[in-house]
């Protein structure tokens, strides 16, 4: 588990499962070594920074894929925020 201080002051806490092979990638993703405030912004903050971040993760795309499996609703995930994994989502069929 890696803890990161979110703007408000409080820790947010990114669960990081290494157990599972195909987690593995959760090691080497850069958001696993920048502060949890870029990827979960307060509502109406700027994801700017964030997606800087993501194009520059070489697990960007299973990151993606985790959050579209998991569906997971809030921050910034393999480069999307959640709106545009919502739409994604309904491209795919999935919601």
């Amino acid at each position: 588990m890696i803890a990161c201080f979110a703007r408000s002051g409080t820790i947010a806490r990114m669960q990081i499962d290494t157990s599972r092979q195909d987690l593995a990638w959760q090691e080497q993703a850069l958001c696993a070594q920048t502060g949890g405030d870029f990827f979960f912004p307060e509502p109406g903050s700027s994801v700017r920074e964030a997606k800087r971040i993501c194009r520059l993760c070489e697990t960007r795309a299973e990151c993606l894929e985790y959050a579209l499996d998991n569906d997971e609703r809030f921050g910034v995930w393999g480069g999307l925020s959640e709106k545009e994994r919502q739409r994604l989502r309904r491209i795919r069929g999935g919601g």
